[in-house]
C-alpha cells in the first residue's frame, strides 16, 4: 500500500492550504473532508494534481468460511 500524507501550509495572512499525496482519484477529497470541516467548511478554491485523474486504488478483502 502506498504511503499517504497531507501537507498543511498557513501563510502570513492566515490562508490555509493543503496538498494530498499518495491518494489516487477523487478519494483525496474524502481524505481532506475533516480538515475542511475543522476550518469552517468554506473552500475558496481547489486545484487538482495528476493523481486526481489516475484510477483510484481499491483494496478487496475476502473472507472464507469452512464448515
Amino acid at each position: 500500500m502506498r504511503e499517504k500524507w497531507i501537507k498543511v501550509s498557513i501563510d502570513k495572512k492566515g490562508k490555509v492550504s493543503f496538498t494530498v499525496e499518495g491518494v489516487k482519484g477523487a478519494d483525496c477529497l474524502a481524505e481532506t473532508k475533516f480538515l475542511e470541516e475543522a476550518l469552517g467548511g468554506a473552500v475558496v478554491s481547489r486545484e487538482t494534481t495528476a493523481e486526481y485523474y489516475e484510477e483510484a486504488e481499491t483494496s478487496e478483502s475476502i473472507t472464507t468460511r469452512n464448515d
